[in-house]
């Protein structure tokens, strides 16, 4: 069976934020300031998480509205990508399979 390919521009454009908290309260941070249905429209998602920092993803349309959650619960966002590697790039964020060191 052929699997389907979406094209470029109809995939989800997400943003990789680099935020320095656990995912439980990034989610409540997200969820008290837009609500169920803000949330669900952000699509944010926990991509990794290690030592005290999580990496999470949101649709780029509402990634203001992501920060701004995030912001009024006293939570720093501590970097933005458009790519998990460039997110990794400087060394200052989680191992990932991007910047392993050999």
């Amino acid at each position: 069976m052929k699997k389907l390919k979406l094209k470029p521009s109809q995939r989800d454009k997400r943003r990789y934020l680099l935020i320095d908290a656990g995912n439980p309260e990034i989610e409540k941070a997200i969820l008290d300031y837009l609500g169920i249905l803000g949330f669900a429209k952000s699509a944010y998602v926990k991509v990794k998480s290690e030592n005290g920092k999580t990496i999470g993803s949101a649709l780029r349309r509402e990634l203001e509205n992501v920060k701004a959650g995030l912001g009024m619960a006293g939570i720093s966002v501590l970097r933005v990508s458009g790519t998990l590697k460039g997110l990794c790039e400087k060394g200052q964020t989680l191992k990932t399979e991007y910047n392993k060191t050999y």
